[in-house]
């Protein structure tokens, strides 16, 4: 064969191959979230009832000094409740009980800590909590939120009128927010129940891809909500449509809360970050116990889900209630999660086969929750993994 018919020829097979390759996710092209973003929600721990400006200024005082920002964490995120009414021309009023210094202050506080604030809102006449939502109002709230200074919005999708289109709904917030000039993060919050992974990448920078988690292990055996192991079952087949910009979203951290075990949060906060999930913290920041501190300032987990590549893990390997999750990083190495689900301690193992690495493959262990080096493993991983616990590892060749 000539020399130009094996150049045409390796063209040819190139051009098939790139064929055959899945097409990446379109994400959102507003520069935002290139990373999950990570920070702090007001919902889990103080719902409607308890927010106000003051808990607003002392999670972001907490924030700033805890070491929190430090390892990452920026935004401090009002959830529902924090607006009453509009006003005569139509605009968004807070509080004024709650947030007597307003909005702006408030931002110019947060920002002044060097962090950023978040917001709230619907695209239904409504909130869940029946506070004014922005339907028919979507370009005015956004130009407000703008001149607040607030950088994430969150909108929820409570009171909306039957037929309303989640994508419609949603793209239109999109473009208003688009029209302030201003960069915000925008948070699509429809519990996935229209499959927003398959029409949101280009509309949001995350999305809610599951139902309202519960600070619980295992709800269905209890009433039948998200718990944690409902949830990673639901997020292993979205992988794909996660990535830089676009993110698979399964809620806020219970981490702290009280309704699940040291071991069990660990395995929340482990999980997380194989998904390439945003993590919000949800718990009360003032008053944390060292259990809980340790889980959301460990850097070594952290950075699994901040890894630039912004591919989300998957499980590879299951029996029965033992599993292997894994996670590709940008360093050709592998975030690897042993989860035992089951009520005894169990020895789990992971083959590098399962990982995308040849059996005869050396490489190097740390082990993330221990914050040691381990030695040099070839072929598979073993480790044993308390009862509804973890072993975390970053495997690299």
């Amino acid at each position: 064969m000539s020399r130009m018919l094996k150049c045409l020829s390796m063209i040819c097979l190139a051009a098939g191959f790139a064929l055959l390759a899945p097409a990446p996710a379109r994400g959102l092209d507003n520069g935002a979230a290139r990373t999950p973003p990570m920070g702090w929600n007001s919902w889990n721990k103080f719902a409607c009832k308890g927010i106000s400006e003051a808990v607003i200024r002392a999670s972001a005082d907490a924030i700033a000094s805890n070491g929190m920002k430090d390892a990452g964490y920026q935004y401090v995120n009002m959830d529902d409740c924090w607006q009453v009414s509009r006003d005569s021309s139509g605009n968004i009023v807070a509080d004024p009980e709650k947030f007597p210094s307003g909005i702006k202050a408030l931002a110019d506080y947060v920002h002044s800590k060097g962090l950023k604030l978040g917001i709230y809102t619907d695209a239904g006449t409504k909130t869940c909590a029946g506070r004014p939502g922005s339907m028919g109002h979507e370009y005015q709230d956004a130009q407000q939120y703008a001149n607040w200074g607030i950088d994430y919005v969150k909108e929820d999708w409570c009171s909306t009128l039957p037929g309303q289109s989640s994508e419609a709904s949603y793209t239109l917030m999109r473009d208003a927010l688009a029209a302030t000039g201003r960069p915000i993060v925008f948070s699509i919050c429809e519990w996935g129940s229209t499959k927003p992974w398959l029409w949101a990448g280009p509309v949001g920078n995350l999305w809610r891809s599951t139902g309202d988690i519960q600070d619980c292990w295992d709800c269905k055996k209890s009433w039948g909500g998200n718990g944690l192991l409902q949830i990673l079952d639901q997020m292993d087949p979205l992988y794909s449509y996660a990535g830089p910009g676009h993110w698979n979203d399964p809620d806020m951290l219970e981490v702290g809360n009280g309704g699940m075990t040291t071991d069990e949060y660990r395995v929340h906060f482990s999980l997380w970050a194989l998904f390439s999930a945003p993590l919000l913290a949800g718990n009360d920041l003032q008053h944390m116990t060292p259990e809980v501190r340790d889980i959301l300032l460990n850097k070594d987990v952290i950075a699994i889900d901040q890894d630039p590549m912004g591919i989300q893990g998957h499980r590879v390997h299951k029996a029965g209630d033992l599993e292997v999750w894994s996670k590709q990083l940008g360093d050709g190495g592998r975030a690897v999660a042993l989860v035992n689900r089951s009520a005894t301690p169990a020895t789990i193992s992971a083959d590098w086969r399962d990982l995308g690495y040849p059996p005869s493959l050396p490489a190097a262990v740390r082990d993330l929750w221990a914050h040691k080096d381990l030695a040099q493993h070839t072929g598979s991983f073993s480790a044993e993994v308390p009862s509804h616990g973890v072993v975390m590892v970053r495997i690299k060749p």
